[in-house]
């Protein structure tokens, strides 16, 4: 990619009009984009040197300038990700304020993501995501799987807040949107080697062309390897690893003006080692004659990433295979109005042992593997009038099917005079969830610089579940083998509105007031594991209201450019899983919670080449109720040690300070440099607020190099993370009523790469 300046924009990405219009579908744009382009002169070029690009987005369905949209997005593109050093979705923590995203507890494939405090706070299958994951406007149904690498991303778009009138699935906090290449868009290649320490190699390829007028096609890859960053010092073994092969194939159609089909194919694997975190709190055995036993203290101070783990070489780790296919099409029916229509059919199959006590016990180590099938249509009918008023209506299905096999393995738990007593608990269920949606969302320019935009969005979804449960003791307590099983089906309506007001006050300063309602099925516990659980097993519904108002704003020289968004929302029926005794792990809607916010995002170009950015994001999250059994003095189980002070992966502050810098080398080309440094508050990573599953306040600095060849057909890039090497948990698993497992997941260690690429 031709980099006109180096630059870094928080939520902004620095792009052209035509490059981002382009990405994001708009025929007209593409159409410009495929005829030869005069080069640019001399002082077109200094011109373009002075102002920071135009930044276009799609987040209501349709490429729109991020500067005139009533809704708080941030945006990034193919370099400014590369900028960002994210090898993964990942990769965006820091980038975007009030947000969450880290690899989830225990998984080399899930990805745990918290916006303004809503999220997935069990990694559970049973459970609905909070925030929205596409691809290309297909929507992805499960945490498991979306650790996404990124090489063949043309843009990522964060959008902040409820979202249900414009997009495929209801979300109570946010979505994010991946669109990928366009064949007819990115004629041409590259090809990428990376190389760091950590035994880090990658490898990244894309290719695109036509084949005529009407017909292009493209196929990217990655292969991403790295030994790990955590080691068992005795035996040398190496875990937190990578090992990931990725494949996408696109093949586009365009018989004539007024119809463009595409056509993706992918395919992800992935084979790797145990994803180990740290014991923080003493493991506990239970013997019968001897009481309570402590077999390890809980780990202080910084982190050495040295672990241990019950599970032995060969065949115990982390696999994954993820496939899928969309077909979208659009057909311009006359001038104003266009059909969309989005298929798609994905599986996802994963198998992992996952040592949640993190120690050479066997406390709490589990086998889950799932096999998830999952087929969604989506029809649009979008409507423009060429002037002040564009609509979307739209009808959602998806059927997904998601049965999962799962070993809890505990032979250490119990003993009886010091002899452990085995355990062993099997479980086969079955999840079949149908949804089925129509929405409606319409903007109207009402009088001159003044739009009301409206949109409303109804909800069915049907659960099926099937589950069966069988515990095996080891003697003395043979005797006590047992199976439950139950069977439950239900379906949850709602109806979700929202609504804004936006005010261009100049060509340069827009503001809006807005009001979205979200909505987050019910469902099962996915833990019902004694009878009692199976007959309190179905939870309900969550609900969401978010008020916002907001700024944008560009200066008349387009040298500077910024967002303020402020918000309230109102969060009710939590669904928080909670320990209660050993084995027994209800799931209440619990909670009501009041959160609250500002969100600030800007860039500045100093001087020609110098672009400076930031982003600022306050939450406030609190609990205004929280309705727990446990801490109720007459519950026989009753825990002091649990609150609910803290609202999790919830920090107060977030925010990030980006500086960069690009040197003219003449006829050798270009050289950039960047630096960013990025602050997160104390965060809490557990519902029941355990002490010692919370990080403290904590800074990260990350620096890159970028040379370009005077015809930009290679790029050298160096880097490296966490400059600091600041030692920091990320994620953790709370499961103290077994064993006292309380186990924190780190982020990387300091780590630095090199890679090439060329492009053709």
């Amino acid at each position: 990619m031709k980099r006109k300046h180096l630059s870094l924009a928080i939520g902004c990405v620095l792009l052209s009009p035509a490059a981002w219009a382009q990405q994001a579908g708009d025929p007209v744009a593409q159409d410009a984009q495929v005829q030869a382009q005069p080069p640019a002169t001399s002082a077109q070029a200094d011109a373009d040197a002075r102002t920071l690009d135009t930044v276009t987005v799609t987040a209501r369905r349709r490429t729109e300038s991020i500067q005139d949209v009533p809704v708080a997005v941030s945006a990034f593109g193919e370099e400014q990700l590369a900028d960002l050093q994210a090898s993964d979705i990942s990769g965006l923590q820091g980038a975007v304020p009030n947000m969450n995203m880290v690899q989830g507890r225990g998984s080399a494939n899930s990805v745990n993501v918290f916006i303004r405090g809503i999220g997935q706070p069990d990694a559970l299958q049973t459970f609905d995501p909070g925030v929205g994951m596409y691809v290309d406007d297909v929507y992805y149904s499960r945490i498991n799987g979306a650790m996404f690498s990124l090489f063949d991303i043309q843009q990522v778009e964060v959008l902040r807040g409820p979202q249900g009138t414009l997009y495929g699935k209801n979300s109570t906090g946010g979505a994010i949107k991946l669109t990928t290449k366009n064949p007819f868009d990115n004629e041409g290649g590259s090809f990428e080697l990376t190389a760091g320490d950590h035994g880090r190699n990658e490898a990244r390829f894309y290719a695109s062309g036509k084949f005529s007028d009407t017909l292009a096609a493209s196929i990217a890859g990655a292969s991403i390897r790295n030994d790990g960053y955590v080691r068992d010092a005795a035996t040398g073994r190496h875990f937190n690893n990578d090992d990931t092969q990725a494949l996408r194939a696109k093949l586009a159609f365009a018989p004539s003006d007024n119809f463009r089909a595409t056509l993706s194919l992918d395919h992800t694997e992935q084979d790797v080692a145990l994803t180990l975190g740290r014991p923080m709190a003493p493991l506990r055995q239970t013997d019968l004659a001897l009481g309570v036993v402590v077999l390890q203290p809980g780990e202080t101070g910084d982190w050495d990433y040295r672990a241990r783990t019950s599970f032995g070489p060969p065949g115990h780790g982390q696999t994954l295979e993820h496939s899928g296919g969309s077909l979208s099409m659009e057909w311009d029916i006359n001038s104003q109005w266009l059909f969309k229509s989005i298929s798609s059919y994905r599986k996802l199959r994963t198998h992992s042992f996952i040592d949640i006590d993190a120690s050479e016990f066997e406390l709490g180590d589990v086998l889950v593997a799932l096999d998830q099938k999952q087929a969604s249509q989506e029809f649009q009918l979008q409507y423009d009038n060429g002037s002040n008023l564009h609509a979307t209506f739209g009808a959602y299905y998806m059927r997904e099917n998601v049965p999962s096999y799962q070993e809890a393995y505990a032979d250490d738990l119990f003993a009886l005079a010091g002899m452990p007593i085995s355990f062993l608990r099997t479980i086969d269920d079955d999840l079949t969830t149908t949804s089925v949606a129509a929405f409606a969302h319409a903007s109207w320019e009402f009088v001159p610089t003044w739009t009301l935009a409206a949109g409303v969005r109804w909800t069915r979804d049907n659960k099926e579940y099937d589950r069966s449960t069988s515990t095996f003791w080891g003697a003395p307590f043979g005797a006590l083998n047992e199976t439950v099983a139950f069977r439950a089906e239900h379906d949850w309506t709602a109806v979700t509105p929202s609504v804004s007001l936006q005010k261009a006050f100049s060509d340069n300063l827009m503001g809006y007031v807005s009001a979205n309602r979200g909505f987050k099925s019910g469902g099962f516990n996915g833990r019902a594991n004694t009878v009692y659980d199976t007959q309190h097993a179905q939870f309900d519904p969550e609900y969401v209201w978010t008020y916002e108002v907001g700024l944008k704003a560009s200066s008349t020289d387009k040298r500077l450019r910024g967002s303020v968004a402020a918000f309230k929302s109102d969060y009710s029926d939590f669904q928080a899983r909670v320990s209660q005794d050993v084995g027994t792990f209800p799931v209440l809607n619990a909670a009501e919670l009041d959160i609250q916010g500002i969100e600030l995002e800007g860039s500045a170009l100093l001087g020609e080449s110098t672009t400076l950015s930031a982003q600022v994001g306050w939450l406030d999250a609190k609990y205004k109720k929280f309705d727990d059994f446990r801490l109720d003095p007459s519950y026989p189980g009753y825990d002091p040690t649990v609150n609910h002070d803290h609202v999790p992966f919830s920090p107060k502050v977030t925010a990030r300070l980006a500086l960069q810098h690009s040197f003219s080398l003449g006829d050798s080309g270009t050289l950039g440099v960047g630096g960013d440094v990025s602050y997160r508050d104390k965060t809490w990573l557990s519902v029941d607020n355990r002490d010692v599953l919370s990080q403290d306040a904590y800074t990260l600095v990350g620096l890159f190099g970028v040379w370009d060849s005077p015809q930009y057909s290679w790029q050298v890039r160096a880097g490296v993370r966490n400059l600091t090497d600041k030692n920091y948990k990320t994620e953790g698993q709370e499961f103290a009523s077994v064993g006292n497992i309380q186990t924190a997941y780190y982020g990387l260690p300091r780590n630095w790469y090199i890679s090439a690429r060329y492009n053709f």
